[in-house]
């Protein structure tokens, strides 16, 4: 529900995950899709590390995205509060108490493509899933979402994914309009019922000969990127190796020379388990940066990776603000939001560390099929190399 307060003259409305996205609340600049910023309350509990640190040293501590300063006049002012109520500076913690956390919310931007229906049935929706749009709510996400866009462009809600796929990557998705359809596909895919398809554009010229790669993935969150496990050149165990085991087979469907588009068939479902199994047969992805060499981490964090805006450390962008931004839609071109003189990103649209202007990845999902189904999603521009 929403929750009124006053500040000076400018209303603020406390937003709560119970606010459905709408049409109206997002803007659109040079082909990006923003969200218009709005007042979000976080909660968090006290974690046992937390306890006997004042509000502001933990705070300033453990969310390093904002300064000091910020974190004590949001205390001040009641924009933090504990167990629903004001504290003073010096206030000292303690374990499972509740934290809120109102600030005027800015979700990173995303490339304005549509997320365009596919398949629409009583139980069932399909769409395609364009690319740095993340399926559900997550970290920053909120309204920039499949899920959120479908609610607000389309009034189409409850929705429940039945896989992911991963922000960068495009194609085909599947949702369910109840919770027990979406267990009943869960369950097909975890025993193995199901077949999933991929394209990807991958450097070089592929091998004629379909490859089966039986590699563990390890996947390092830390890091946000897997690497491959293999065992040993004397054929030992891999019992000792710590990822876990996956498979996917690649079938080359054509090449330039430069570049081969390949047919890619997960076995079993690990997080970027096509992308490092591409790296590790000496083929990966064209454009995808997180694994074209083993030079990834300091290149990564300079932003120069695809997967940069999920990097904290990327330095901020050039400001995007109402005033200097061209929109893509003639009514756009008077909307506006209202300015919070508190807000660390205000008057920009964008959080900082979050440029909106990224390539998608080249990697696609085309199709699933179960024991009496299948879904399709029509191909890509770039799977053409003529």
């Amino acid at each position: 529900m929403n929750m009124k307060r006053k500040r000076g003259d400018m209303e603020i409305v406390w937003q709560t995950p119970a606010n459905p996205p709408e049409r109206h609340d997002y803007i659109f600049r040079n082909g990006i899709r923003y969200v218009r910023p709005y007042y979000f309350e976080f909660i968090s509990h006290v974690k046992n590390r937390w306890a006997g640190k004042t509000i502001v040293d933990l705070f300033s501590e453990e969310f390093k995205g904002r300064p000091r300063d910020y974190y004590e006049s949001a205390v001040k002012s009641g924009r933090i509060q504990v167990d629903g109520q004001k504290v003073h500076l010096s206030y000292v913690v303690q374990s499972s108490q509740k934290i809120s956390h109102f600030l005027h919310r800015h979700e990173p931007p995303v490339m304005s493509w549509d997320v365009e229906i596919l398949c629409e049935e009583p139980d069932v929706l399909t769409v395609c899933k364009p690319a740095s749009v993340p399926v559900h709510p997550c970290g920053q996400y909120r309204k920039n979402t499949v899920v959120g866009i479908l609610q607000a462009e389309y009034g189409l809600a409850p929705l429940f994914p039945v896989h992911r796929l991963d922000r960068l990557v495009s194609g085909l998705l599947i949702l369910a309009r109840s919770a027990s359809r979406a267990d009943l596909f869960r369950q097909q895919i975890e025993s193995g019922a199901v077949q999933k398809q991929y394209i990807a554009r991958v450097i070089g010229v592929f091998p004629d000969k379909q490859q089966v790669v039986n590699a563990n993935v390890n996947y390092n969150a830390r890091e946000g990127r897997s690497t491959v496990e293999v065992g040993d050149d004397q054929g030992n165990s891999t019992a000792s190796l710590k990822g876990k085991t996956a498979c996917t087979k690649f079938t080359r469907i054509s090449t330039n020379e430069k570049h081969s588009i390949v047919l890619c068939e997960p076995v079993t479902g690990r997080t970027h388990q096509i992308r490092v199994h591409l790296q590790y047969t000496g083929h990966p992805i064209a454009n995808d940066m997180l694994y074209l060499s083993e030079l990834v981490s300091s290149r990564s964090a300079e932003g120069s990776s695809a997967d940069r805006a999920a990097a904290k450390s990327c330095s901020p962008p050039e400001p995007i603000s109402l005033e200097n931004g061209i929109s893509d839609t003639a009514n756009d071109s008077n909307e506006d939001f209202s300015i919070d003189p508190m807000c660390t990103n205000c008057p920009n649209l964008a959080p900082k560390g979050y440029e909106g202007n990224e390539e998608g990845l080249w990697l696609h999902c085309v199709k699933y099929s179960g024991p009496d189904w299948i879904y399709e999603c029509p191909l890509p521009d770039w799977a053409s190399l003529s």
